[in-house]
């Protein structure tokens, strides 16, 4: 019996060496592989090693190719590769800085100092203005590709969420004057801008889209409706419609005359051949309908009138046209195709270089541009008398509250029947045929 005991705890005895053995073994292994895994030094366990970028000597060298008193690049240069002036970008970091905290320079655990906001704003503006890839900021910026990524998701949010209610807003009465006052110079009376739609190829499009995106031409684009006035400033920018729509489809989406049709517009009234108008209108080519709102050419013009006219409703109407190119050769991620995935993204990129356009546009406006609508020969206002006048309010029996409640709706239908006759669009664009025969003669005396 003894025998049989102490064979039994010989046995468990070898069966628990094993076991240890076997246990360290696999702890030596687990010890290795977490070895290992932080050998690279990463912030994080199991990334790879952080690459050592020289950002902070980098951006001092930034900062004095361009930021300083006495910069090795001058103005010029600026101007040209970041496509706006020196206060213009300093007054954007600002802005930025103080709106999103990601912009502000920050140091890590470890006291080594992060990105200059010089440095993330112009990878982002790099990749706006010369269609680069991510990956060919870390040159100069210093920066990787998931960083350059981020820095332009962060800036474009940034400059819509800060500057589109003033940059991307509607005319206020202010601008419809001096935007009247150039019409008039030009024999367009009541002319706000001209209007038309911009196609922007999506090379990213994904493929169950591909079918609503793509046109004739077999190739996704996306369609942006704008209306640009005679300085290529863009009042109206409406974006996303798939290229199966033409330009009536967008415009059936556009809200570009809700607030007209809501009464809360600022009012127009001009006079034309002795008659009065109250409604402005666009210039558009012929594939919009026959609204009030829009004046279109004479097709097969045979008068003398007609053909004077024609000739210049289509050359004025082209500077919706310029607006489009100069936005092109601004920014040339909008002339190449978008290679995002992701729609939101793509709106935010095209809104942003619109934004960045006017603003550009308003920074480099003449301070006496708008003096120059104003003669000062008194004989030449006598022949020009203002007869556009503009109201800040709707006011008055015709313009009473509208809307789309029970209380408004017949006004809102009246104002929706009135923006789309017609009749008034046709006798419109006669009182105007006449009024720029006139206009050309008294130019020609």
């Amino acid at each position: 019996m003894n025998r049989l005991w102490d064979q039994i705890r010989r046995s468990q005895d070898e069966d628990d060496e094993e076991m240890m053995a076997t246990n360290a073994i696999v702890i030596a292994a687990v010890a290795e592989e977490s070895g290992n895994q932080h050998r690279g030094c990463s912030s994080h366990p199991g990334r790879a090693a952080n690459e050592e970028r020289l950002r902070e000597e980098r951006g001092k060298n930034m900062m004095a190719d361009y930021f300083v008193d006495r910069p090795v690049f001058k103005y010029l240069e600026f101007r040209t590769r970041y496509r706006m002036s020196l206060n213009l970008f300093k007054r954007i970091s600002t802005d930025l800085c103080q709106y999103d905290h990601y912009f502000v320079q920050k140091s890590d655990a470890i006291g080594k100092v992060g990105l200059l906001p010089k440095q993330k704003m112009t990878a982002a503006l790099r990749m706006l203005a010369y269609d680069a890839g991510a990956d060919q900021c870390a040159e100069y910026c210093r920066m990787a590709k998931s960083t350059s990524v981020a820095a332009l998701q962060r800036f474009t949010r940034g400059i819509v969420d800060l500057y589109s209610a003033e940059y991307l807003r509607a005319p206020t009465a202010v601008d419809l004057r001096r935007l009247l006052a150039k019409a008039e110079r030009r024999g367009f009376l009541g002319m706000i801008g001209s209007i038309d739609c911009m196609h922007w190829q999506w090379k990213n499009c994904p493929t169950g889209w591909a079918g609503e995106y793509s046109g004739r031409k077999q190739i996704p684009t996306i369609i942006l409706e704008a209306v640009a006035s005679y300085d290529t400033w863009i009042w109206h920018a409406f974006f996303g419609m798939p290229r199966a729509c033409n330009d009536l489809n967008v415009l059936a989406k556009s809200p570009l005359f809700d607030e007209l049709t809501a009464g809360r517009a600022p009012q127009i009234q001009f006079q034309v051949n002795n008659i009065f108008h109250s409604l402005g209108y666009y210039l558009a080519d012929g594939i919009y309908p026959r609204w009030v709102t829009f004046l279109k050419t004479v097709r097969n013009p045979t008068r003398p009138k007609e053909i004077e006219f024609a000739k210049a409703q289509e050359g004025y109407r082209k500077d919706v046209e310029r607006c489009f190119g100069i936005l092109q050769s601004r920014f040339g991620i909008v002339r190449g195709a978008a290679c995002g995935w992701h729609k939101e993204d793509i709106r935010y990129i095209m809104l942003t270089c619109i934004i960045l356009h006017n603003m550009i546009v308003e920074d480099e406006r003449p301070e006496d541009s708008d003096d120059e609508l104003e003669s000062d020969d008194e004989e030449d206002n006598n022949m020009r008398p203002r007869i556009a006048e503009v109201w800040k309010r709707p006011t008055g029996r015709d313009f009473d509250p509208v809307g789309r409640d029970s209380h408004n709706m017949n006004g809102f239908m009246d104002r929706y029947q009135e923006i789309r006759s017609e009749h008034s669009h046709s006798n419109l664009q006669e009182d105007l045929i006449q009024h720029f025969w006139e206009f050309q003669s008294n130019r020609r005396i």
